[in-house]
């Protein structure tokens, strides 16, 4: 690449980030937690032990960091190294800030997975040696990847994954897979066809990959792909509703990469509990096509929000603050969902997006229309095609990856193998909170607790006398990220029973959990109290 387009590039990135600092309300800032963790995370999952796994691919060849003690992988299969001693997975250690190399057999590229019941970590598929893969990954202070061969009916590339009532994962599409399957498998037949699968691909382009999972509140599935969706009853097989398609008709899924998040549950104990979805972002038709020939589309600047539960749901569009493809949606413990990284123009693929949003927005779901939306301080960091995000217990999310090449290219190139990690602390996180920000003392990390029972929180908040309606209990389920999509992300909104003054600053605060497994499975929890709109550090709990 010539110096004089390395300048300009490097000048259009200049005005970008002025311009994203000059916009209005802006809130958060950023931290640099690492320069380089060896690898460029393509996949991230928090853990219940505050550890986040993070992964790239097997044959992007050598990575940046060596794995210990002269250990190499043998791989005669790979397509890229067959001897390969560096690392493409690590284990990051949140509050020491630390990290050390695990060892992925097979080819994890553009694979998928969810937490367990139990905690551990089960992902599945991938590429070539990976593509019929299952591995599991316990958090522990020296455990390392195990793998099943063969846990897979088929393969499985840029597939789904959600965590089902019945402690089970669902495994749903990928590509060339117009089907589901379980893990563990069943005793039965475990591949079962979908034909909704194939009615929304795209011949050449797909658009239908990673499709957006959420499980609803009357225990189905909402499947969304490409620009349309299903609720789908995966015990009976049956399609239950279909829904309209998003206005516009616009792609939405890979490689048109838009996002997607469940908005948080609340009114937990009414008979009918409304559940809506939000789809933000993409690439128009035609973008991915014409990304091949150098031409890059601008990418959408709408969302799509429907009530999923109403019984005649319409989609809402609303319009973003800039367009966003290739961005992701964190479910934040106050409510709100956080939109970060990606790309204004382009679509997903190698080399194939361009003009980087560094500038995060904050959605906020309970204000009207044309209020909800607010932009954050901008990073410095363009994070492309194959960048990830995850909330973590403090409330921070971690930012990392970005690698929209075949290998790690690091030079001469528009933009380069992104090996950092980041942190991005919301507003709430300012120190000009810490009188209204709650500080959890009881009960003690990692509590069991059931199902429809009400439990009491223990809190300190310094700040004087606390009104009970500005209280909140909320539960989050941390989410397997990877391709802009947060696989059995979910917010639960307890809300509160009671509050009570003890005194010196400390309040017990009731709250009730979910009913059943259809609200939350059951699994591994952050359990936050929010005091006007500030949450408290998260503790983890386990729902059973």
């Amino acid at each position: 690449m010539s110096a004089s387009i390395t300048f300009i590039l490097s000048f259009v990135l200049l005005l970008q980030l002025l311009s994203a600092s000059l916009t209005s309300a802006a809130g958060g800032s950023w931290q640099l937690l690492q320069k380089s963790i060896g690898i460029s995370a393509m996949h991230m999952q928090l853990l219940r032990n505050d550890r986040v796994i993070m992964f790239d691919r097997t044959d992007f060849g050598p990575s940046n960091l060596t794995l210990p003690g002269g250990k190499c992988r043998n791989d005669p299969t790979d397509m890229a190294l067959q001897v390969d001693c560096t690392a493409h997975s690590v284990e990051y250690d949140v509050f020491a800030n630390k990290f050390r190399a695990l060892t992925v057999q097979t080819d994890t590229w553009c694979s998928s997975g969810s937490i367990m019941p139990d905690g551990n970590l089960v992902q599945t598929g991938g590429f070539n040696d990976g593509e019929r893969r299952v591995r599991v990954f316990s958090p522990c202070r020296t455990c390392d990847w195990n793998e099943i061969p063969n846990g897979l009916t088929t393969r499985r590339w840029y597939a789904a994954n959600h965590l089902l009532p019945d402690g089970r994962q669902i495994i749903i599409g990928g590509r060339g897979q117009f089907s589901y399957e379980f893990v563990p498998k069943n005793l039965v037949a475990n591949k079962i066809n979908l034909p909704f699968l194939s009615e929304t691909n795209d011949k050449g382009i797909e658009n239908n990959l990673y499709p957006f999972v959420f499980l609803n509140v009357d225990g189905n599935l909402f499947i969304f792909a490409n620009n349309r969706a299903i609720l789908f009853d995966y015990i009976n097989n049956q399609v239950v509703r279909t829904y309209p398609t998003i206005p516009g008709g616009d792609p939405r899924s890979y490689p048109s990469t838009g996002s997607a998040v469940l908005l948080p549950l609340k009114n937990l104990k009414a008979a009918a509990i409304q559940a809506e979805v939000l789809v933000c972002g993409g690439a128009p038709k035609g973008a991915y096509l014409n990304s091949l020939k150098g031409v890059f589309m601008k990418a959408l600047d709408t969302c799509a929000r429907i009530t999923i539960t109403d019984p005649n749901p319409q989609w809402v569009m609303e319009t973003m603050p800039m367009a966003r493809v290739m961005g992701d949606m964190i479910l934040l413990p106050d409510g709100n969902v956080l939109l970060i990284n990606g790309a204004g123009s382009g679509s997903a693929g190698w080399e194939q997006g361009r003009e980087p949003v560094l500038t995060p927005v904050l959605y906020r779901p309970d204000n009207g229309i044309g209020s909800r939306f607010e932009t954050q301080n901008p990073t410095t960091i363009p994070r492309m095609y194959h960048s990830t995000a995850a909330l973590v217990r403090d409330g921070r999310v971690l930012v990392s990856g970005s690698n929209p090449h075949a290998f790690y290219n690091f030079t001469g190139v528009l933009f380069p193998t992104e090996l950092s990690l980041e942190a991005f602390s919301p507003a709430y996180m300012d120190a000009k909170f810490d009188n209204l920000r709650p500080t959890i003392i009881a009960p003690k990390s990692m509590s069991g607790i059931r199902y429809r029972k009400k439990y009491t929180i223990q809190v300190v908040i310094p700040g004087g006398k606390v009104d009970e309606n500005f209280v909140s209990v909320t539960m989050f389920a941390p989410a397997f990220n990877t391709h802009s999509f947060s696989m059995n992300q979910r917010l639960l909104v307890l809300g509160n029973d009671k509050v009570t003054a003890l005194g010196n600053s400390t309040y017990n605060v009731d709250a009730t959990t979910p009913r059943s497994g259809n609200l939350a499975p059951s699994g591994f929890y952050l359990l936050f109290v929010v005091h006007q709109g500030i949450p408290s550090q998260g503790i983890w709990v386990r729902l059973w």
